[in-house]
């Protein structure tokens, strides 16, 4: 719909795109056949690709009726839609009626649906382009045109609306239908993000979309290894990983990958290799994890507007080729990224500013972000128990703060290498978990091979 405030499309001579007839189509065919039609319709479409208020309102019913177990009818979708403001003046159980006699034909259902679509889509780049002009008119910065334009565009291809605030009832819809999914048979496409550890995943419930992960130790402590180990197991599930290191290469990145996957010594990436007994298994491993979809990125203090634009981009790539766009990003370390660069910023607001656009980014690509963090040398002062807590964090209570999940690496051997201490023994600590369990979790650390194991499910890989 056009905008109430500014520029309009209309003052340009500009009519909004759509089709009454496919979007009469759509509804008719659920009235007719509800059994074959109601499922392709909530998978594909949501009440605002409706143009016409009258259709809105009917599709919206619809799913309530869908979400409740109740039948999709036109009496009982006639009686729902008494007192709705879009048909005052209008009898809704004779137009539910004309919906089906107009219907021309149930079997091109699929292509009413994709016209209502591409109506829809057409409409929001339309808006875009009139949000875009209206910024220009009121001398907005150009990067920050650039950056709003190129999120809300990745927000269009991506099929994710946050142009307009929602009401409660659409909110509870999608809830209700997102649980439905959950008990579907595609219910694992609908899961959090599996980490690929057991006990985790369950206390977690898995990465959800979305979230800031902290993932935080002392350094040497194996959080980059952890960090990898997680990204290959969720590449492992067909979900595309970018990975930003801004300490290490990317060769050094897939020597770690390669190592840990092969069971081979990482050494060898800096001696070469010593027997036909690794070569093989090196060999056998590569053909395994090239085609797993892990983009690694090198770039030194890189900024979080140029993560974005690097992450559209990988999306943009990967749909036009038919593949799943970016759906999970780990950042190596924090404390080397670089904000804005603002005079008269001391650290500690830096770093509150990152973490709170690291949160932003997150929500905006509605994708997992693991940020992994240094702790504080307070972890390590004047302390019997080196086992850390949140407020180690190093240079800011805002991680904390902005964190939905905080993980912590620990070994007591880092500590103590005395004879009565396992040098494999660790722990992940899940600190905070803004969605439930919070614990530890016993954890095997294999220094040579650069990997994590759960004690509970052994090497499972």
């Amino acid at each position: 719909m056009a905008s109430d405030t500014g520029l309009s499309l209309e003052s340009f001579g500009i009519e909004q795109p759509y089709s009454l007839q496919a979007e009469q189509s759509v509804l008719g065919a659920a009235l007719l056949d509800p059994a074959s039609s109601v499922d392709m319709l909530i998978q594909k479409l949501r009440p605002e690709m409706f143009y016409v208020r009258q259709n809105r309102a009917v599709f919206t019913e619809m799913v309530a009726l869908i979400t409740n177990s109740m039948p999709v009818d036109v009496v009982v979708l006639a009686d729902r839609l008494r007192g709705e403001a879009a048909f005052e003046g209008t009898d809704a159980k004779v137009y539910l009626t004309e919906l089906v006699e107009t219907l021309p034909s149930l079997s091109n259902l699929p292509h009413y649906i994709e016209i209502v679509h591409e109506k829809y889509v057409k409409r929001q780049l339309m808006e875009q382009a009139r949000e875009t002009l209206e910024q220009a008119s009121d001398d907005i910065e150009s990067k920050v045109m650039l950056e709003s334009a190129e999120q809300r565009l990745y927000e269009i291809r991506s099929g994710r609306d946050t142009s307009d605030s929602q009401l409660l009832k659409f909110a509870i819809l999608d809830i209700m239908t997102h649980l439905q999914r959950l008990a579907g048979p595609d219910r694992e496409a609908y899961l959090g993000i599996p980490t690929g550890y057991g006990v985790l995943d369950r206390k977690l419930a898995g990465l959800g979309r979305s979230d800031l992960v902290i993932l935080a130790s002392r350094p040497g402590m194996g959080k980059t290894s952890f960090a990898l180990n997680i990204a290959v197991n969720v590449a492992k599930k067909d979900i595309p990983v970018m990975f930003f290191s801004l300490e290490m290469s990317t060769d050094q990145l897939a020597g770690r990958i390669l190592s840990s996957e092969a069971l081979v010594d990482s050494k060898i990436f800096r001696t070469g290799v010593e027997n036909d007994s690794d070569w093989e298994d090196l060999t056998k491993v590569s053909e395994i994890l090239g085609p797993l979809p892990i983009h690694l990125d090198d770039t030194a203090a890189i900024t979080i507007p140029e993560m974005k634009s690097k992450i559209r981009r990988a999306s943009r790539t990967a749909m036009a080729g038919g593949h799943k766009p970016i759906g999970m990003v780990v950042i190596d370390y924090l404390q080397l990224m670089s904000g804005s660069g603002r005079r008269n910023e001391n650290r500690v607001q830096e770093i509150s500013e990152i973490t709170r656009n690291l949160k932003i980014m997150a929500k905006d690509l509605n994708i997992p972000v693991m940020a992994l963090s240094q702790l504080s040398r307070s972890a390590e002062k004047g302390k019997a128990d080196h086992t850390p807590a949140l407020s180690d964090l190093r240079d800011s209570g805002s991680i904390e703060q902005d964190a939905d999940i905080v993980l912590f690496l620990y070994r007591d051997a880092y500590y103590d290498d005395g004879p009565d201490v396992n040098a494999d023994d660790a722990l992940c600590i899940i600190a905070k978990n803004r969605h439930g369990d919070t614990g530890k979790i016993q954890m095997r650390w294999d220094g040579l091979h650069t990997r994590y194991f759960e004690v509970e499910y052994g090497r499972d890989y």
